[in-house]
């Protein structure tokens, strides 16, 4: 009961300025209608420069995505990891990117293809689109004039020459060269530069040379020359598989001609290639100092170096150390790796344990689709993701993501145009009718004429503006 004086005070406080309180009846309501009550609020997106990716599942908002934009500002690193099952949407994301990418005419794009699809790389179809023709290493076709990429290639320089055939070498081995076995590579390497002008050196002269090593190489170090061809024996068993094995036809003879380093998109289709087999990593070694010496340049371009199949990388210690010196050196040049793999556990408990790691540290991006539950907590405590995000991820359906972007968790659909979608489902095999085998050549000739035609559509909707501004914002 409220005391005399409190009611006097109330009643004189209500004659001077009017009722101060009034007393509401309580409303009964729906969650339903008192959600408006509530404005939604969303976690700050990444600015509004760069290209579409899709929309925030919470908010609704578009989600704009541009490592080149936010580099300095809210991203320490362009790099950029994908993870997830297969079918949720790894391939269709990557490939939407790029093609909105290559909207802006500085940027460019290396893509090494290792899914097969129809008996070609499944980037084939959009390389088509864009009139660019894959380079496709196949044992088999090499050695019928197919492509060939020259590890002496003279626009390496010499130091990387050298580096490329010891890594070559490592991977193979599955060790690290020896002093003596890298003395008489290093000597062998260096009398071919000297010796041969008049052509390109090729795979065969290093092999020729271990086996018959000059006396000059012996007597510089004051050993005998059966010494120096006993250190070079094991070095040669290992180059000869490239010019005389399994591998052979590929990076045995002198480059091919008319490879355009300077194409928009560069696709390098390894999908003939056994994935399990030690010829993957080897190709990998290959391409990737292939790249770092002859198409990375000081000239502004913004290049993408996307990786399908990247545990391939990852699991090799020898080629993981050299993609790491990539990436490092990549940054100062405009450098953004991506790396598409499936599960992280391929990884981080491979045998390159500790060079993943620091893969794993310089990638600032990182878009996880939807795991089972025991890989998703295993993927949250090595990417330190939330827990709220971790526990979302096994029940994410396909086009849905987590992306952390240095920290900044969002949850992301993935939005593909009419345009985009015949060229980057990779599933064609399982949703595609067998073609009619009595249809006419008149019909045939309808399907041709039509699929010419959403070519030329597609070109005049996405690569309209090569030529015109390079702003950042795709619409």
């Amino acid at each position: 009961m409220r005391d005399p004086l409190s009611v006097l005070t109330d009643a004189f406080t209500s004659f001077l300025f009017g009722k101060v309180e009034t007393t509401r009846l309580p409303v009964r309501t729906s969650t339903g209608q008192a959600q408006a009550v509530y404005l939604p609020t969303a976690a700050p997106g990444l600015g509004d420069s760069g290209v579409i990716i899709g929309r925030e599942v919470y908010s609704g908002k578009g989600y704009i995505y541009d490592p080149f934009q936010l580099y300095g500002q809210q991203l320490p690193a362009p790099h950029w990891l994908v993870l997830g099952e297969s079918g949720n949407g790894k391939s269709a994301l990557e490939k939407t990117y790029v093609l909105r990418q290559l909207r802006f005419r500085d940027r460019q794009v290396v893509v090494l293809d290792a899914q097969g699809e129809d008996g070609v790389g499944e980037w084939n179809l959009i390389a088509q689109e864009l009139g660019i023709t894959p380079i496709r290493l196949d044992p088999t076709a090499a050695l019928d004039h197919g492509i060939r990429l020259n590890p002496l290639d003279p626009s390496i320089t010499t130091t990387g020459q050298l580096a490329l055939l010891r890594t070559i070498i490592e991977v193979a081995m599955g060790h690290g060269l020896d002093e003596r076995s890298g003395f008489a590579l290093k000597v062998a390497h260096a009398f071919v530069n000297e010796t041969i002008v008049e052509r390109q050196p090729v795979l065969t002269d290093i092999v020729e040379q271990l086996r018959h090593p000059e006396p000059e190489s012996a007597e510089a170090m004051n050993v005998a020359i059966d010494d120096v061809r006993a250190w070079g024996l094991d070095v040669a068993l290992v180059l000869d598989r490239l010019v005389d094995g399994d591998l052979r036809g590929m990076f045995d003879g002198p480059t091919t001609v008319g490879i355009d380093l300077d194409a928009p998109l560069i696709v390098f289709d390894l999908s003939h290639i056994d994935r399990n087999s030690i010829a993957m990593p080897i190709l990998m070694a290959i391409v990737g100092v292939w790249l770092e010496h002859t198409w990375i340049r000081p000239d502004r371009k913004k290049r993408i170096f996307l990786v399908e199949e990247a545990w391939h990388i990852i699991n090799s210690p020898f080629v993981a150390q050299l993609f790491q010196r990539l990436l490092k050196f990549g940054r100062r040049l405009g450098l953004s790796f991506v790396a598409v793999v499936h599960h992280l556990s391929d990884v981080v408990d491979g045998a390159a344990a500790k060079e993943a790691a620091a893969i794993l540290k310089m990638a600032s991006t990182r878009t996880i689709y939807a795991q089972k539950a025991d890989e998703a907590r295993a993927t949250g405590r090595v990417l330190g993701l939330p827990r709220w995000a971790v526990e979302i991820i096994p029940t994410l359906t396909p086009g849905i993501a987590v992306w952390d972007v240095n920290g900044n968790v969002q949850v992301v659909k993935h939005l593909v145009t009419e345009t985009e979608r015949p060229l980057v489902f990779t599933d064609r095999a399982m949703t595609e009718s067998a073609s009619d085998p009595h249809l006419t050549d008149d019909a045939l000739r309808a399907a041709e004429l039509e699929a010419e035609e959403r070519a030329a559509a597609f070109m005049e909707q996405h690569l309209s503006d090569l030529d015109g501004s390079s702003e950042s914002t795709v619409a």
